[in-house]
């Protein structure tokens, strides 16, 4: 009798557990063609911390960094300004205009006023969340929980508002999937809040109420798809209405249309070390492009090279 056990790695972060004869060989997917390249990187900030998780920046050009414990806050010429203590492993935060912070810690969602005191602790949405993602809309704050798989709407009080993203037929909602803990939200300028959708290769974009209005995306390892078992992991959206997305597996960061074509890559996958993952992103109004890139703790700027 032979008896087979099975392991499933439902996090996608052990491996498959096989032989080497059953390695899949990306190095091929691993080049881009030079043409599509059409960022270059001009500033690389040390953020100084360990565990990094989290990237946002202000209208003062003022950038924001969740960490195991703390948020780092640095001016734009990357001097550190001051460290917010929170109540644990901070995964994601963004910033109000008038400085008000919202971190995701662990299970829920922590405010902070500028000064780094905290104004208020909201309750966990659900018994098991992991709040990946966090982004603002005009009057809501919209928070992906990776865990269970759902974008959460709420006021700025706190009160949760809606559950948006779960799979539901009548309102043809196939349900969002997360094989791993990697999610992220981003508000479009024409009010939709996107969502990434990892385990279906695509990104999604609902509106507050929750109906889905669109979504773009397609699995493959080229540099059209997004590859893997759960890609894209983070987004960010720039003013144009462009979108900017990095991948895990094979890390690359690229700029999308509406329909999913690449616009433009920002960063290949040589760019990173191999095993680089949870590239947070942020923009600005000049069209600049942010990356935390957790391998070597620094915040990597790119610039168009070419219009």
């Amino acid at each position: 009798a032979v008896v087979v056990l099975l392991r499933t790695d439902v996090r996608g972060t052990s491996g498959s557990g096989l032989g080497k004869d059953f390695t899949y060989d990306v190095s091929a997917f691993r080049k881009v063609d030079p043409a599509l390249v059409k960022y270059r990187q001009v500033r690389s900030i040390p953020v100084g911390l360990d565990d990094v998780g989290g990237l946002a920046r202000d209208g003062a050009g003022r950038l924001y960094v969740a960490a195991d414990g703390k948020v780092r806050i640095l001016d734009p010429g990357g001097a550190v300004l001051s460290d917010i203590a929170v109540g644990g492993r901070a995964r994601c935060v963004a910033v109000d205009a008038d400085g008000t912070l919202f971190v995701g810690v662990f299970d829920h969602i922590e405010v902070y006023d500028p000064k780094g005191k905290l104004k208020a602790r909201w309750e966990p949405p659900d018994v098991a969340a992991f709040i990946t993602g966090v982004a603002l809309g005009e009057k809501d704050v919209f928070a992906i929980d990776a865990e269970g798989a759902t974008l959460y709407r709420y006021d700025r009080s706190g009160k949760l508002l809606g559950r948006i993203g779960r799979k539901d037929p009548e309102r043809n909602i196939p349900g969002l999937v997360f094989p791993s803990l990697h999610g992220d939200v981003a508000v479009g300028p024409e009010g939709l809040v996107w969502v990434t959708d990892p385990g279906r290769h695509r990104v999604e974009g609902y509106t507050p109420d929750g109906d889905l209005e669109v979504h773009w995306g397609k699995r493959g390892f080229g540099i059209e798809g997004f590859c893997g078992c759960c890609n894209p992991t983070n987004l960010a959206i720039l003013s144009e209405g462009l979108f900017v997305t990095s991948e895990k597996g094979i890390p690359r960061v690229k700029v999308c249309d509406l329909e999913g074509k690449v616009v433009a890559v920002v960063a290949p996958p040589e760019a990173f070390d191999e095993d680089a993952t949870d590239l947070d992103l942020a923009t600005d109004p000049e069209g600049r492009i942010y990356v935390l890139d957790p391998t070597t703790s620094t915040i990597r700027v790119f610039e168009r090279s070419e219009q």
